[in-house]
């Protein structure tokens, strides 16, 4: 059974932020969280381009400051790799 993209990102997230459960992280944005620097942001992208093979355009990366940013790009990346 595959993951869904939701729970895959969640599972990327968990990995720079280990002391976090599902439902913070769901909620999770770089305001909220001090140890969300831009060490975690390149990690994050990182983990993220290798778990959905996909590569995050540059023009994106300045947007990725919450989970909800990242699945939109995660789910915009994804579709558009597969229509190719």
């Amino acid at each position: 059974m595959h993951k869904d993209e939701k729970s895959r990102l969640v599972d990327c997230f968990a990995t720079v932020f280990p002391s976090l459960g599902a439902n913070q992280i769901v909620s999770l944005n770089q305001a909220t969280l001090a140890q969300w620097d831009s060490m975690a942001t390149v990690t994050l992208i990182a983990l993220v381009e290798e778990e959905f093979q996909v590569e995050i355009p540059v023009t994106e990366m300045e947007n990725l400051v919450s989970f909800d940013n990242f699945l939109s790009v995660v789910t915009c990346c994804t579709l558009s790799s597969h229509s190719r």
